[in-house]
């Protein structure tokens, strides 16, 4: 495997995680706008310390590749989910890239799920 190809493992899940790190700080730092959104999209605001923790978490172990394919695979059912509730492009059309990008990030996760985490990784460390 060349160098440049090492690289984009790493470089890949910086960027699928980056949104989810931010994210899932952003909720944080607007907690109650946050739990009222959720609230106004049907979702209990119960649920948004598990958000956080999906978002912060999840995102941290694609980044470092720890346990890569596991959490690949629940941030695919957590972006479909999410493209569902709050991106209804059905209802309101301006809401169609959004969903979309859900969707691709979903795509991006099930390549992780079916090819690891890739080099530089904590799940690679032995190879």
């Amino acid at each position: 495997m060349d160098k440049l190809q090492a690289l984009s493992a790493p470089i890949g899940r910086l960027f699928l995680s980056m949104i989810f790190i931010f994210s899932g700080f952003t909720k944080i730092t607007g907690y109650a706008a946050t739990q009222g959104y959720m609230e106004s999209m049907g979702v209990p605001g119960m649920l948004l310390p598990l958000v956080i923790a999906v978002e912060l978490f999840g995102g941290l172990a694609i980044l470092f590749g720890f346990k890569a394919r596991f959490v690949a695979i629940l941030l695919v059912g957590f972006n479909i989910i999410s493209a569902l509730i709050f991106h209804q492009f059905w209802i309101d059309e301006s809401q169609m890239n959004p969903f979309m990008k859900n969707i691709a990030m979903a795509g991006g996760f099930l390549m992780i799920f079916a090819h690891g985490a890739g080099a530089y990784s904590i799940d690679n460390r032995h190879k």
